[in-house]
């Protein structure tokens, strides 16, 4: 008879401990839940599809994270990183070398590159005839007047074999590159393809581009690229792989479906509607970089790399000489 009690206990406490177990579970998983904050290097834009992508798509909550995305202020995405108020951002190896190589760098390491090859280059007004570095003799180049970009300039006009000294220079304060040679602002600014060229070609304004890894190998650079803070990796590295590995589905869904993924981008961004054959434009020129040719997404070439960075410190472009495979690291990329 007790025994006959007993189970009918139990039996009655059932759904009591069930209801406490899924609870539980509940709470369990909503706990796994981090909160990652990412700092863009500019406004959205079409580098930064896969990541709106994977949070569209819901690969980031798939992954346990509740992704933030913020834009930079005037400290620029390095410095907001490297303060920790934004765990995760987009930079470039060229912007990251001066953050890393002085007496006391900033704490940051490369994790992942969003695109596989450098894609900038310099774009000038087609009647002009400016098809190569050396034909920028005697004609104004839009300059920001940083040392990287001047030495990259002379380099290319050098390796051409003309003379940067007879490239003229003025003040870059163009925002709209197409409007700019347009106007005769300038007569060549340095430009991204992906954005600039594409938008030429969209508005069906004759132009012409070289790029600079065409010239010269060691401009392949990384750019743009995925930085971490440092201790925020060293004490996350679960969380930072986790990250890398929804970016991965997210850019790695963009390489294959340009279009798709270019109105996820406009959905959660509604300003870029207003430039939609853009958008779709440049989003289906960029999905062919966004991967290696064995189809990974992020993965860094310490030779290419350290091409560059080498680069920088023979021309004492940065305040520390950079060493081998300084600032950037492949471990938190799905194997």
């Amino acid at each position: 008879m007790f025994k006959h009690k007993r189970i009918l206990t139990l039996l009655a406490l059932l759904p009591i401990v069930s209801f406490l177990l899924v609870a539980c579970g509940k709470a369990k998983t909503a706990t796994k839940n981090q909160t990652v904050t990412v700092v863009l290097d500019w406004t959205p834009n079409t580098n930064h599809t896969g990541l709106y992508v994977a949070k569209e798509k819901g690969y980031f909550k798939k992954h346990h994270l509740n992704v933030k995305f913020v834009q930079p202020s005037k400290d620029g995405a390095e410095q907001i990183v490297a303060s920790g108020k934004a765990q995760i951002g987009i930079s470039g190896q060229d912007t990251l070398a001066g953050a890393i190589a002085k007496k006391n760098p900033l704490p940051l390491t490369a994790i992942g590159t969003i695109l596989q090859h450098n894609t900038s280059g310099i774009m000038s007004r087609k009647a002009d005839g400016i098809t190569s570095p050396k034909k920028m003799e005697g004609y104004r180049y839009a300059t920001w007047n940083l040392p990287t970009e001047l030495a990259t300039i002379k380099q290319v006009v050098k390796d051409d074999g003309g003379d940067f000294s007879k490239v003229k220079k003025v003040p870059n304060n163009i925002t709209d590159e197409v409007a700019g040679l347009k106007s005769k602002a300038a007569d060549d600014i340095w430009v991204f393809y992906g954005w600039a060229g594409i938008n030429a070609k969209v508005k069906n304004y004759p132009v012409n581009y070289f790029s600079f890894r065409s010239i010269n190998p060691v401009f392949d650079y990384y750019t743009p690229i995925i930085i971490g803070n440092n201790s925020f990796l060293k004490k996350n590295p679960t969380v930072a792989k986790e990250f890398m590995a929804a970016a991965t589905e997210g850019y790695k869904y963009a390489a294959k479906n340009p279009k798709a993924s270019a109105d996820l981008l406009m959905k959660a961004v509604p300003e870029l509607k207003s430039d939609q054959k853009l958008i779709y434009e440049s989003q289906d020129y960029l999905s062919k970089y966004y991967l290696t040719n064995s189809g990974n997404f992020g993965t860094i070439g310490s030779k290419r790399w350290n091409a560059f960075y080498t680069w920088l410190s023979d021309n004492k472009l940065v305040d520390q000489k950079l060493t081998k495979d300084q600032g950037f690291t492949n471990q938190y990329l799905p194997k």
